[in-house]
């Protein structure tokens, strides 16, 4: 049976889940299984709409509608696929996921690992085209996403200018005020966040310069956990390089749809197995990026202290493999 990734980068059974998801049962046009390989193959490609209508021998025209429509489809399910642990017995997966990523008992309580991707866009024309560049001086759209120990994506809130800061960014999301992680659990983030109990529970590590062997070694175990996320972007750059290498030539109000829908099929494709070797490492913000000034607190600072300490205790204190 021929491999449908190369040309649709998803396997033959992430296009059928897929499919399953979408259930689009339509009386015209051409049929949702044709239209969903469409957007597709412009996803895998990031080629030009007219390259996708000599692909298919169909109008530039109504390529772009159906790339917009089945886009729209796309994000349309995606509370059935990004979603937060539904049971305590799946946050107490996650939990011991992340444990076992840090090599650490003092992890049991990590309920995920956030980050900010910034995607290459080409920016709107006249004064508002700028405040699409980042401090890295391309113009970007930024992706927030908290993921789980498997590199799946439970959260995410796309949509700001890549001039803003990702603790901006966290700051206006849902997330922040949300009821996730429950109460004693929390995220884990880089120096560029703030360290935080309330609302939002996130611990970062120590900031440079580290002293003491006790924060050097809390930050081991801390990125250990937390790169999980720096996979996660790097598996989905990797699946779709096309849209992530390279500025997306489509309107800027059309791009959160694109994100999104890649974030879903990323989803998809990890749940049935569908895993591609990473090719790009994340671009991971500077280390010295400490936070954006007047949102920088230390208020998770005692937080972050205590579980330093039951790092340094517990040091000796091998993980029981067999229980994460």
């Amino acid at each position: 049976m021929e491999d449908t990734r190369p040309d649709f980068r998803l396997s033959r059974e992430a296009l059928r889940v897929l499919l399953d998801l979408l259930r689009s049962d339509r009386r015209h046009g051409w049929g949702s299984t044709i239209e969903t390989l469409i957007f597709l193959f412009w996803l895998a490609c990031g080629t030009s709409y007219r390259v996708v209508s000599r692909a298919f021998d169909m109008p530039r025209c109504t390529v772009h509608r159906i790339v917009h429509r089945v886009a729209e489809e796309v994000v349309a399910i995606r509370h059935q696929v990004i979603h937060l642990p539904n049971t305590p017995e799946d946050l107490e997966a996650v939990c011991r996921g992340f444990a076992g990523l840090a090599r650490h008992r003092a992890f049991l309580k990590a309920a995920g690992a956030i980050d900010g991707c910034h995607v290459r866009i080409k920016p709107p024309s006249g004064p508002d085209g700028q405040c699409y560049r980042n401090r890295k001086l391309f113009p970007s759209i930024i992706l927030q996403a908290v993921c789980d120990h498997q590199g799946r994506f439970i959260d995410t809130y796309v949509g700001w200018p890549g001039s803003v800061h990702d603790a901006r960014v966290l700051r206006h999301s849902p997330l922040f005020r949300s009821v996730y992680p429950p109460p004693g659990h929390f995220i884990l983030a880089d120096g560029g966040y703030p360290c935080l109990q309330h609302p939002l529970p996130l611990i970062t590590p120590y900031k440079r310069p580290v002293r003491g062997v006790g924060a050097q070694r809390f930050n081991l175990h801390h990125s250990r956990a937390r790169s999980i996320i720096e996979r996660a972007f790097g598996m989905m750059k990797t699946r779709f390089r096309s849209i992530f290498l390279k500025a997306l030539e489509v309107h800027h109000t059309f791009v959160p749809h694109v994100i999104t829908a890649c974030a879903i099929l990323h989803n998809i494709c990890l749940g049935v197995g569908d895993i591609m070797a990473l090719e790009d490492e994340h671009e991971e913000d500077d280390a010295e990026d400490e936070g954006e000034h007047g949102l920088e607190t230390v208020s998770g600072a005692p937080w972050r202290d205590q579980l330093s300490a039951e790092v340094s205790a517990l040091e000796e204190v091998p993980i029981d493999h067999d229980y994460l």
